[in-house]
């Protein structure tokens, strides 16, 4: 296996803690060799953020997403800018509540999920869009297991949030899951 992972969006919406998140559970609980990293704009808050990591069965020989086989947006920015990146094959996943115009891909399949509205009305705060993003991610591609991802969660979310975080996560693996059986379905 070797994926390339862009996880995409604008400054405050948690995208770099997803990253990390990601990296841990695929690295240190799935026993992948990982390498994340993160960008963000001057603004910080409300500037654009991306977050990648690079899961590989192999050594990992370059540390730059040169050609991610997903891409995760949660902003019209980051769909603007990052959306038409995803190489041929690829999967982009677009929040569709942040995200109303998306690029010609060729060659890649798009999911569409309302991954704001869905933390905002299922799991009742719109700060935990990122883990519901994680929880859809999985669900959509299998990039880990759920069981390292919750490892991940509860090892990285400040003390205090880890139920509300986890029941972000499901909500998001079981409509990540949900996407991907309509999308298989001819």
């Amino acid at each position: 296996m070797y994926k390339e992972i862009r996880l995409s969006g604008t400054g405050g919406q948690g995208l770099i803690l997803a990253g990390l998140i990601l990296a841990e559970a695929a690295g240190v609980y799935d026993g992948h060799e990982v390498i994340q990293t993160q960008s963000y704009g001057p603004e910080a808050r409300g500037g654009a953020s991306r977050a990648e990591v690079i899961i590989s069965d192999n050594v990992i020989d370059f540390p730059k997403v040169t050609s991610p086989d997903i891409v995760l947006v949660m902003s019209q920015q980051a769909c603007d800018r990052y959306g038409s990146q995803v190489k041929q094959g690829g999967i982009i996943l677009v929040d569709d509540t942040n995200v109303s115009s998306l690029p010609t891909i060729e060659g890649a399949s798009v999911v569409t999920l309302p991954i704001t509205e869905i933390a905002r009305h299922d799991v009742g705060r719109q700060v935990v869009a990122n883990v519901v993003a994680l929880g859809a991610l999985v669900g959509v591609t299998d990039i880990a297991t759920p069981k390292a991802m919750e490892q991940a969660i509860l090892s990285r979310v400040p003390k205090g949030t880890e139920e509300l975080n986890m029941k972000a996560f499901n909500v998001g693996l079981e409509r990540g899951r949900e996407a991907r059986a309509k999308h298989e379905t001819p």
